[in-house]
């Protein structure tokens, strides 16, 4: 049971990050590609209905950690007590930018609204790629599996880490360039010209990035913590993610762009979640790690929880589903404002 959890824990955040991605990917490239306040208009409504449906899949990983893991909860949660309240007042402001910007038509606020979606956008992609980074590499773990990290300490990876060093900036910085490709992608499937152009434009440049770091990251990754390697060395079939991913980035101008982007995002996070399983959350050196099975709740509770929870996935996709059916296609370009 607790294999099963881990799974679809990493179902949710998986979903988060494909769908939720290119939300924050359109808020990164916001400023490159719209150059005026129409459209900027039209950038916005290309995730308009889908922005605040796709964060349920954040609050469907957060439960759903929190039932089947309440100790991880409980020890991420607050050795991450900072990282997470930026998140927190990150997600706040971005969504208070979009609705505010539809809500106030002013000649300065509408400027205003726009900086504050691009820059909360563009950091949010910035911390949750440093929070991977963290959880790679490994917090110092004390005897009650507790741990507090500061911000930074030295930017060195060592036995006494900050939240930022070295490693996790360039986790941070991988995020935020294939988030943002992954938005730019978006808006060539969903707005009109010259904006989808700029944002194929935009798209094409950042492809070298995204590959030249996927490299450094994968490399600094084995260098930081050498078992990593160790799950695909005893279950070789577990390549096959990191393969999608490399070979996703390959196919990412084609017709089939944004699904080889979102193909390229789920290879890597499963990559990830295949390489520290049966850990949740890696330790530091010397330090005992959190494990599906040391963090799980009482096996019947995981049993009668996921006779309640798999209704609830099939609720949640459907109204996916139907939401992307029912706004499929390029928005009319009258309805941005």
């Amino acid at each position: 049971m607790e294999t099963i959890w881990f799974g679809l824990v990493a179902l949710c955040l998986a979903a988060y990050v494909v769908l939720d991605g290119f939300d924050l990917g359109v808020g990164a490239v916001h400023w490159l590609v719209a150059r005026n306040s129409e459209e900027r208009a039209q950038s916005l409504e290309t995730i308009g209905p889908f922005w605040d449906g796709n964060e349920v899949w954040l609050l469907a990983g957060g439960g759903t950690l929190y039932f089947a893991f309440p100790t991880l909860y409980a020890s991420a949660f607050s050795g991450f007590y900072l990282p997470l309240m930026i998140v927190l007042w990150l997600l706040i402001l971005r969504g208070i930018s979009i609705e505010f910007r539809h809500l106030i038509h002013d000649d300065m606020w509408t400027p205003f609204w726009d900086v504050v979606f691009s820059g909360a956008s563009a950091l949010l992609a910035i911390v949750f790629g440093a929070a991977l980074g963290n959880v790679v590499r490994g917090v110092p773990l004390d005897a009650n599996q507790e741990f507090f990290l500061p911000l930074c300490t030295d930017f060195r990876v060592s036995a006494n880490p900050g939240i930022l060093d070295w490693y996790t900036i360039l986790t941070g910085l991988l995020a935020l360039v294939a988030l943002a490709q992954h938005g730019a992608l978006w808006i060539c499937l969903k707005a009109h010209d010259p904006l989808e152009s700029r944002a194929a434009e935009v798209a094409h440049w950042l492809t070298p990035a995204v590959a030249a770091l996927t490299a450094i990251v994968t490399i600094a990754s084995f260098s930081v913590r050498p078992p990593l390697i160790g799950n695909f060395a005893a279950m070789p079939w577990g390549c096959l993610f990191p393969i999608i991913a490399i070979g996703s980035l390959g196919v990412v101008h084609t017709r089939k762009s944004f699904a080889a982007s979102c193909a390229y995002l789920e290879g890597m996070l499963v990559s990830v979640v295949f390489s520290v399983y049966p850990e949740v959350l890696p330790a530091s050196p010397g330090a005992k790690p959190l494990t599906i099975r040391n963090t799980a709740a009482p096996a019947y509770g995981l049993q009668v929880g996921l006779v309640w929870w798999i209704p609830g996935l099939l609720l949640a996709v459907a109204y996916a589903v139907f939401l992307y059916w029912r706004f499929a296609g390029k928005p009319d370009r009258s309805s941005a404002t």
